[in-house]
């Protein structure tokens, strides 16, 4: 699941997961659960980074035994998308991107609401939203030739 908050990756991730029986791994969702809203503590992206490796864990095991998994990891950068594509292919596993294209006055509108709301996602300021879409590298053609559902 490739794209920014706000940009519906864990929805499309539920949905999917409900029509295909794959396992689903939000990382946002377990450090809510572990840590509440910690976007403003400075262990933040180490936390995030850990659950995330210990989710690879758990996805390569699934793979391994057969089974699809949904990585809702976000993948902002073309290199993070490799480096998983190349984890899945040393399993025998196909990779597919799942990317839908949000506008950012669009992503501003749906964090804005969202932030209102209580809820176990964290808050997101505007400002650090259009810092991280700076920051952002949308898949190329070439990418989804190869990889893409959606």
């Amino acid at each position: 699941m490739v794209g920014l908050p706000g940009s519906g990756k864990t929805t499309r991730a539920r949905r999917l997961a409900d029509q295909t029986g794959a396992l689903r791994l939000t990382p946002d969702e377990w450090q809510t659960r572990l840590f509440d809203d910690d976007m403003h503590h400075p262990r933040h992206d180490r936390r995030h980074g850990q659950i995330e490796a210990i989710m690879w864990e758990i996805a390569a095991w699934t793979l391994r035994q057969g089974n699809d998994v949904l990585l809702d990891f976000g993948f902002w950068t073309r290199q993070e998308r490799q480096d998983f594509a190349a984890r899945a292919a040393e399993l025998h596993a196909r990779c597919i991107i799942d990317f839908e294209p949000v506008p950012l006055a669009e992503l501003e509108r749906r964090i804005t609401r969202r932030n209102q709301i209580s809820g176990p996602h964290f808050a997101i300021p505007v400002a650090v939203l259009q810092q991280w879409a700076a920051l952002f590298e949308a898949p190329e053609r070439d990418e989804l030739a190869n990889h893409f559902a959606g």
